[in-house]
């Protein structure tokens, strides 16, 4: 709700910097630019219409990053994460993880020695970090290992419309174990839960992750059919497998999985993040830059590539070389300006090996440049089509026929504007890089949305020609 409420008052406090501009209107809108340091907590000012040139590498992937560090309660001893991602995101999971006993430092600038004493007390959890982030859902699969009966709070995360947790009690349900809502708590009773055989409610990444963090310990088989076999359950199945996990599967939708009494603590090296990679594919297309992306997970993006081959974008690929952990296979892709035109078709997400749910959004900016017309079916989430609209105020033209779907026509000639963040992490990063296309000032206001999923992201850019200003 915080990140809400934020978005919300900063809607209303520039509403009211342009009506204090318009002549015949005389009021007091001092309460408004009081608050205003409050709201645009850190804003990015951005000199867009610059070529970008040079090399970016992708870091290592938020979601894989949030789903390991909650499996470190079932994990007694010292856990070593190396290429850990220094996002919000990760450190809301860290601020929570520290709140009910765990030690965690950074060793080195991208790794984590986690200590885990067994001594974790729930009644001090810090419930302002976990409901800043969905990803804490997943306690309750790697808790259940460790307490027969516990609670926590209701989650939040991006504001996305009506996400259900259906598919998360229904799996643990399966398993035995109860899980209750009452107001905004969470009440888990394990039972005498075992291994089961099941079907996904729903082939969301998320809810098979909690279900394989609940089995991993139950004795007896668990079955998990249509699980979810993108990349970050993976590269959580891969962590759990050097930490003593036994699992079937990966990368399948069925996946088997033979219960085991505890878990060791083990040093692994987080894969990196394909929807990082599509973020730069995207931020080079929509600037007609050429730039080079390394350490690019192909597998979870040849689809996308596909698309992008049939638009017309031409795209050097390099040989397939192996990730840190190497379970991977990544590929650097150098993306070459030209002329792309629409698609003959629609273009939405699909569970994996599908277009990635996440990576749909970030077309949303090249479709801008794109000859032709788009119908994007973002049939997942409710609210997220209606913030591709934002586009419109750098002078695309997006128009938003439902609750899921838009049409982008392009090509448009993007213009510099002053945007507050959506509270959802692609749609925000979607309007950076609109105002990097657009020639002249634009603003972006309280980044934290941005922040979330995408580390020193201005520095990051500016190293390639960008020219971005963060201002706290």
């Amino acid at each position: 709700m915080f990140n809400l409420y934020l978005y919300i008052l900063s809607q209303l406090a520039l509403f009211c910097q342009i009506l204090e501009k318009m002549p015949g209107l005389s009021y007091d809108i001092a309460i408004f630019n009081n608050l205003e340091p409050l709201i645009f907590m850190s804003n990015f000012i951005i000199n867009g219409g610059k070529k970008l040139k040079g090399t970016i590498k992708t870091n290592s992937a938020k979601n894989s990053a949030v789903a390991i560090l909650c499996a470190l309660p079932m994990i007694k001893g010292v856990t070593t994460l190396n290429d850990m991602p220094r996002i919000e995101e990760v450190n809301r999971i860290i601020e929570l993880l520290t709140s009910i006993g765990l030690k965690i430092d950074w060793t080195e600038s991208h790794a984590l020695r986690v200590v885990n004493d067994g001594k974790i007390n729930l009644a001090k959890i810090n419930r302002e970090s976990y409901e800043k982030t969905r990803a804490a859902i997943l306690l309750i699969g790697s808790l259940s290992s460790v307490f027969n009966n516990f609670s926590l709070p209701k989650i939040s995360g991006c504001k996305l419309g009506k996400r259900t947790v259906s598919p998360h009690i229904i799996a643990l349900n399966h398993l035995g174990i109860e899980v209750k809502k009452t107001n905004n708590l969470f009440h888990i009773n394990r039972g005498k839960a075992k291994g089961s055989r099941f079907t996904m409610y729903e082939s969301g990444d998320t809810a098979t992750e909690n279900a394989i963090l609940a089995a991993i310990t139950l004795p007896g088989l668990t079955e998990i059919n249509l699980a979810s076999p993108n990349y970050m359950v993976q590269d959580l199945c891969y962590f759990l497998i050097k930490a003593g996990a036994k699992i079937k599967g990966i990368g399948t939708t069925k996946l088997k999985i033979t219960g085991v009494k505890k878990l060791k603590p083990v040093s692994y090296t987080i894969m990196p993040d394909p929807i990082e990679s599509m973020a730069f594919i995207a931020v080079a297309i929509t600037t007609a830059s050429r730039l080079k992306i390394t350490a690019c997970p192909i597998e979870f993006l040849s689809l996308e590539l596909e698309k992008l081959n049939v638009m017309g974008q031409k795209i050097k690929i390099s040989r397939t070389y192996k990730s840190a952990n190497g379970r991977f296979d990544l590929v650097d892709l150098e993306i070459i300006p030209g002329k792309l035109a629409a698609l003959p078709d629609k273009i939405y997400g699909r569970p994996f090996p599908g277009l990635n749910i996440d990576n749909l959004p970030l077309f949303l900016p090249v479709l801008t440049q794109t000859h032709g017309q788009t119908l994007v079916h973002d049939w997942v989430y409710e609210n997220r089509a209606v913030y591709y609209t934002e586009l419109n105020k750098l002078g695309a033209n997006v128009i938003q026929h439902d609750v899921h779907r838009v049409t982008v026509t392009g090509p448009t000639k993007l213009r510099p504007a002053k945007i507050i963040c959506p509270p959802a992490l692609r749609p925000a990063i979607n309007l950076l890089i609109g105002m990097l296309a657009a020639k002249g000032e634009s603003i972006l206001y309280n980044s934290y949305s941005i922040d979330r999923g995408y580390e020193n992201i201005c520095e990051r850019l500016n190293k390639l020609g960008a020219n971005i200003k963060r201002v706290d």
